[in-house]
């Protein structure tokens, strides 16, 4: 299956979180993160997971 790669805008734009939610998240190992030192790109696949999983887990603290 191919990787459908986002930026860091789209990725935030479609979790519905801020651009520092997404690095956090990447910095954490939450998602992974692809492209370039210059340009962060995101598997907008993995982040639907994370967030569908997210939304299902009652009074979850641990999302940002």
């Amino acid at each position: 299956m191919k990787r459908r790669l986002v930026s860091t805008e789209l990725a935030a734009m479609a979790a519905g979180v801020s651009d520092g939610t997404i690095r956090k998240w990447a910095s954490r190992g939450k998602i992974n993160r692809f492209g370039s030192p210059q340009k962060a790109l995101y598997d907008l696949d993995e982040l639907m997971r994370l967030v569908v999983g997210a939304s299902v887990r009652p009074h979850s603290s641990d999302r940002a």
